[in-house]
């Protein structure tokens, strides 16, 4: 089985940048894609951005052009850097992984989630 655990959340003010990471331990060789969702208080879960074993990319219409996906080679982390902040970011944002290499939804693993909260 695989599991995930992220960190990196916290209080940031708007138009700063913050990076959360997800770590994956387990049976990393069975992880496809990977990404992250996030829910705000009163919305429903988003699909915030995924990345494939070849390190191609998908982005939410919110977030294109402010953050940035990547993992590394053996796709053990992977990490979301969230640049110019906004306050409608804050969320809780949590990491999943799919087992399938082109599962632009992962649902197969998640983490427990962590807390990202822009002040303006």
């Amino acid at each position: 089985q695989v599991q995930l655990v992220e960190s990196g959340g916290g209080f940031v003010q708007a138009g700063e940048s913050r990076k959360l990471s997800c770590a994956a331990s387990g049976r990393i060789s069975s992880i496809g894609t990977m990404g992250w969702y996030r829910q705000a208080p009163g919305k429903q879960r988003e699909l915030v951005a995924t990345i494939g074993r070849n390190n191609s990319t998908h982005y939410a219409d919110s977030v294109r052009g402010r953050f940035t996906i990547s993992r590394d080679s053996v796709k053990s982390t992977m990490w979301l850097l969230m640049s110019n902040l906004k306050s409608e970011d804050t969320a809780v944002y949590t990491c999943a992984a799919g087992r399938g290499p082109l599962d632009w939804f992962p649902k197969d693993y998640w983490g427990q989630g962590t807390q990202v909260t822009v002040s303006s």
